[in-house]
Parts: C-alpha cells; sequence; structure tokens
C-alpha cells in the first residue's frame, strides 16, 4: 500500500478539524477554502474555516503542520501574522489556528500563551475568539507521547543525565557521547530531539558547534512526569541485616563491596540523606549493585536473608556500568549522582517524593 501523501495527510487534519468542530454543541463548520503555500517569498494559507458558534461568525486562518515542537512555534507566528494581516480588511473576525497530527505540551502552552488557536487529531482544541473560548484538553497522541517517552529510556537517558549532571557547560557532539558512554549518533540524536523542544542553545557552526541545557528545570520536570506516569517500581531484592542503624549497615556494606570488587552505589533515602538531610532517620538502605558471585559473597558476609516484609536493605540489580554513571564518594561511601537519586526516590514510597523535591532544591537547585 502506498503511503499517503503530505497533501492528503494534510487534508485529513482539516477534515478532522472541522468534525471536531461541528461534534459541539451549536456549532457550524465549514471549509471555504484549502490552498498550499507558493513559492518566491510569498504565503498563502493551507484552509480557511467558515466557524458560526451561537450565531458568532469567524473566519479561522489555518497553518497545517505533520508535528508541531516548541521550536516550530515562532516561525507558526510568524506566517499566522502574515495571513492574519492580509484578513485585516474583512468584516468578520479572522483568528489563526495550528491543525497538526500532534502538538507537544510545550508547543500548547506556546501557542495559548500567544492567544493562537490549536487542534490536533488527538482531539485537543482550542479556539481563543472574541466572545468565544473553546477549549478541548486531550492527552497527547500516542505517536508524540511515544517519540517523548523514548528520549527517558536506554542509552538517550545517560545523554540527558550527563546535561543535568553538567547543566551550565558547553558541550560538542563528541565529548557529551564520552561523558555519556554512548555513540556520537545517541548524543546528536538526542540533541536534536532536545532542541526541538528548546531545552538546548546552541553556539557555533559546523565541526565546533556545541549545546548547553538552557532549561534544565523543564528537562527534569518532564522526566518526572514520564516517571510516575509509568508507575513502574524498581525491580529490586529485599533482604533483612541483623544488627545496627541503617548507617553502620551501609559502611559495612560499603566495605566489604570495596573488599570484593563489587561495583555499588547508594541511593534513594540513605543517598539523599547524605547529600542533603531531610528525615531525623531512615529505616532502610537502597543500592545498586552489580550482581555476581563476588556479590554473593557480600550477602553471606552481611548474614543477608531475602525478605518480603521488615527488610533493611534494597538490592536494585544493576546489569551495565553506565547505571553508575556520575557516582560520587562521600564520608568513604559511593552514592549515585544527586540527579539519579532524585529520579530513584520518585519510584519510592512513603515521603520518598517530598524528599525527592527536598534534594533537587538543596543539592540539583534546577
Amino acid at each position: 500500500m502506498n503511503e499517503k501523501s503530505g497533501q492528503e495527510r494534510e487534508r485529513e487534519t482539516v477534515d478532522a478539524l472541522v468534525d471536531a468542530l461541528r461534534a459541539l454543541p451549536d456549532v457550524h463548520a465549514s471549509i471555504a477554502s484549502v490552498q498550499r503555500p507558493v513559492g518566491g517569498g510569498s504565503y498563502i494559507l493551507d484552509a480557511e474555516i467558515d466557524l458560526s458558534i451561537a450565531n458568532r461568525d469567524v473566519l479561522l486562518l489555518v497553518e497545517v503542520k505533520r508535528v508541531v515542537y516548541p521550536r516550530d512555534v515562532r516561525q507558526i507566528l510568524w506566517q499566522l501574522a502574515q495571513a492574519r494581516n492580509e484578513q485585516a480588511h474583512a468584516m468578520r473576525e479572522a483568528l489563526p489556528l495550528v491543525a497538526a497530527e500532534s502538538i507537544s505540551a510545550g508547543a500548547r502552552e506556546l501557542l495559548r500563551a500567544e492567544k493562537i488557536g490549536f487542534f490536533d487529531t488527538g482531539g485537543s482544541l482550542f479556539v481563543p475568539a472574541k466572545g468565544i473560548y473553546l477549549f478541548v484538553d486531550k492527552p497527547i497522541p500516542k505517536t508524540l507521547e511515544k517519540s517523548v517517552r523514548s528520549l527517558f529510556t536506554g542509552k538517550r537517558s545517560q545523554v540527558l543525565h550527563a546535561l543535568l549532571v553538567r547543566h551550565r557547560d558547553w558541550f560538542g557532539v563528541t565529548e557529551l557521547a564520552n561523558l555519556a558512554e554512548v555513540s556520537p549518533a545517541t548524543a546528536s540524536e538526542t540533541l536534536t530531539a532536545l532542541d526541538r523542544m528548546e531545552w538546548v542553545s546552541a553556539r557555533g557552526q559546523g565541526p565546533s558547534k556545541e549545546r548547553c541545557l538552557s532549561e534544565p528545570s523543564s528537562l527534569l520536570n518532564e522526566w518526572r512526569t514520564q516517571i510516575i506516569a509509568s508507575r513502574r517500581s524498581l525491580v529490586r531484592q529485599r533482604y533483612y541485616i541483623p544488627g545496627g542503624e541503617s548507617s553502620d549497615l551501609a559502611h559495612r556494606l560499603a566495605e566489604l563491596c570495596d573488599s570484593a570488587g563489587v561495583e555499588y552505589a547508594l541511593t534513594q533515602e540513605a543517598a539523599a540523606q547524605a547529600y542533603a538531610p531531610f528525615l531525623s532517620n531512615i529505616s532502610r538502605v537502597a543500592c545498586r549493585m552489580t550482581y555476581g558471585k563476588a556479590a554473593t559473597t557480600v550477602m553471606a558476609s552481611l548474614e543477608a536473608r531475602i525478605v518480603s516484609e521488615g527488610a533493611n536493605l534494597d538490592v536494585i540489580e544493576t546489569k551495565s556500568h553506565s547505571e553508575f554513571l556520575f557516582r560520587e564518594q562521600k564520608d568513604g561511601l559511593w552514592l549515585a549522582s544527586p540527579v539519579q537519586v532524585y529520579l530513584d526516590l520518585l519510584r519510592g514510597d512513603g515521603r520518598s517524593r517530598d524528599m525527592a523535591e527536598h534534594l533537587r532544591k538543596e543539592s540539583l537547585g534546577i
């Protein structure tokens, strides 16, 4: 089966917009014209739609896109302003509107702030005309949601981790790839995706081009949203270790791991407490650890036994060295990076999320 042409997809988006408008009560909508941009620097709208709501008439000036990210909004605003100026002499109000298969959350916010209408094929609709206000808020279409979600998994997440840890620094692609332990291609693809979101700034050209994370808070907020939405807890093995407080347990674990050559990094409450004290005491130690014979020996030396309740040690099995990226040593203990600890706390229970936000404020500052 042949793939649909760009013009066919755009017409389907316009038709979907008209159908969505007609489905609303006391609304009449019809396509006045469907046009195409032309060369030579001139601009013609993709479509015009006659809209009547409760006897109020509006002309929608529609710019059709496939996917809209924040970076695209600035160009779209200029194009729609040109179209609006051409309609300034008309008797009825002309309202610019962006119609797309998918519009990112950040792009929606920008369009709403500029009072530009929008529609996506997931069913979201915003029409802010004089005396008329339509707003239908639907989840981001699954295709775009999946694309955004993929940023925060696998090798790409390592690039994000590196950028957040060094969010004030400028990086070339190769330097960032080495820091994040990924290929230059993965680093470049991730930076391109972040550029679309307008979360990075750039300077220089060609091989000397560098980027810096300009919106670390927005990036971390989105990562937080993805973790909470997934509702996935960390896969771990729970143990009970006899004797001693959590601080003593952490140091015993550290000594045994160092002696046995086992990579580990404390995380969640135990690490957060070391970075930015928040609780009067903690009852459980959580750590990431490379499993194998040496790790089994460490557990035996601790007289650890697997339990379903009353655990005071949680071990998160770590399959790759990359999961120890940016760990820090403090008071003889290896701690996961503050970024990793923050993300791990979001998957915890009890007061973990309160502790996460305290850590973010005190240690991350973003």
